[in-house]
């Protein structure tokens, strides 16, 4: 039998039931990278020979009674994760070099529990695209079309998942970086609650890793199927050992509810600041249609949601002047010169993006502060609903585009050309407010692309997500392998 395509699940069960051995999981899966990365490019710093050491030790491990969530499960780990021994370049050259000498607090935990480590899978440079491409390694293709991306950042991941190499993998997400490539691949991930899961060693390289609370940005788990992704994420979550963890212990709670006839759901397919292309309009309304089949209520519309307008600068705000301080950017003199030609009356994210460059620590407090403000309104809405499903980006993924200046690039919605990053709306509307969001599969575009949905819950309540997203999959059928 082959296991490639099999879920973490079904490969634990057999395991446990001695029909396979970790080592042959492994070889399996290594067999299959070999034979077709090359086109792929998901897997650029492969770890082999450890990866077949501790499967190894998986068995004996087994042999002798032991028993653990992933023991002698093969997964893959996004490049920006330490792993002692093998580099962390962030895709950026002059780190090309750089070899951590611990692991990161995740990639920990997931040896802990009887992971079995493949390799590192392709980012792009710094972090900072919707694709998968730097000078280091190269550009990774999407499974379905090779002549499109995965998405980004942890296009590697969701690539590696959908070929078949490992059965999980983890990454992270500021910008919709695991949401993005789910639906790319037609894959699953899920951006947890803001600071759910600890993030000590996802830090670029040469930097101290550190127990730091990072604005927006989480890590999370990757899978194909949503059952996967809850068994992922009870290895990830937990404050971190050296903060937190010191004083407190993690209990998630349950569920909201457990069938879907249960659920009150609101769906939305449309912003005002970016349309919708007509593929992805067609996966919400596909999901909206299994909910209703299901006996869940659904709503189109409601007064209690959130300003998406002013939810999208803020998210631009705090993005970008977070982004700024930790990265290289133009002379703040210049910025600061670009900033004040702009009309007063230009609202676009172009400007706001712009403007969030040159923020004071006062401009920071204040956009903070009416964060807090769009957090409360999302409190009032779960008290009325469970979830919100809606798109991750308006498109299926887009055709390769390495114009190095990424202000030029242009993303193509049913013909009409929009700003490339205007694309991030939806992604930071789980984003800014820190709430969890599950990507799930929506069914396939006219031309056989993935489409993908998210779906948004409560602060803390991960569980709901990820249980409605159980349910979807039995009715929609959910991961399906690139032809």
């Amino acid at each position: 039998m082959e296991w490639s395509f099999q879920t973490a699940e079904e490969l634990v069960a057999a395991l446990r039931a001695g029909a396979e051995t970790s080592v042959e999981l492994t070889d399996e899966a290594i067999a299959r990278i070999e034979r077709d990365d090359k086109v792929i490019n998901a897997i650029c710093v492969p770890d082999f020979d450890r990866a077949r050491a501790a499967a190894h030790r998986a068995d004996q491990a087994r042999a002798r009674g032991e028993d653990r969530p992933l023991l002698g499960i093969p997964v893959t780990v996004k490049e920006s994760y330490n792993i002692a021994g093998l580099p962390t370049t962030w895709g950026m050259p002059p780190h090309r070099n750089y070899v951590p000498a611990e692991d990161a607090v995740q990639v920990s935990r997931l040896k802990a529990a009887g992971a079995v480590v493949l390799g590192k899978t392709n980012v792009p440079l710094g972090l900072q695209d919707i694709q998968s491409f730097n000078e280091i390694y190269g550009t990774t293709t999407n499974p379905w079309d090779h002549g499109r991306t995965p998405g980004g950042s942890s296009g590697g991941s969701a690539a590696a998942l959908a070929s078949g190499f490992g059965a999980l993998s983890i990454g992270s997400d500021i910008g919709g970086s695991l949401r993005t490539p789910a639906h790319f691949c037609g894959v699953y991930a899920h951006k947890p609650t803001l600071g759910l899961a600890a993030n000590r060693g996802m830090v670029p390289p040469s930097e101290p890793a550190l127990p730091v609370d990072l604005d927006l940005a989480v890590v999370g788990p990757m899978a194909r199927t949503a059952r996967d992704l809850r068994l992922l994420l009870d290895v990830m979550a937990g404050p971190d050992p050296l903060t937190l963890g010191i004083a407190h212990d993690l209990t998630l709670p349950p569920a909201r509810h457990e069938r879907l006839c249960d659920f009150r759901v609101l769906v939305l397919d449309e912003h005002p600041l970016i349309p919708t292309g007509s593929a992805v309009r067609a996966g919400v309304s596909r999901i909206a249609d299994a909910l209703v089949e299901g006996g869940a209520r659904v709503e189109r519309h409601s007064l209690l949601l959130p300003d998406l307008t002013e939810a999208a600068t803020l998210y631009m705000q705090l993005l970008i002047s977070g982004s700024v301080a930790r990265f290289p950017i133009e002379s703040h003199e210049q910025l600061r010169t670009r900033t004040a030609g702009l009309s007063a009356d230009d609202q676009s994210l172009d400007a706001v993006r712009l403007r969030a460059m040159v923020f004071s620590h006062r401009d920071w407090i204040e956009a903070n502060n009416r964060r807090e403000l769009h957090r409360h309104g999302w409190r009032q809405l779960f008290a009325e609903f469970d979830a919100v499903v809606c798109p991750i980006t308006p498109t299926p993924a887009f055709p390769h585009d390495h114009n190095p200046n990424p202000l030029e690039r242009r993303i193509d919605i049913d013909g009409v050309e929009y700003p490339y990053f205007d694309q991030l709306v939806w992604a930071g509307l789980a984003t800014m407010p820190g709430l969890p969001a599950t990507a799930i599969p929506a069914g396939r575009s006219p031309e056989g692309l993935p489409v993908g949905v998210q779906l948004i819950g409560p602060m803390f309540e991960d569980r709901t997500p990820l249980r409605l997203a159980e349910l979807l999959e039995q009715k929609t059928g959910g991961f399906q392998a690139p032809k």
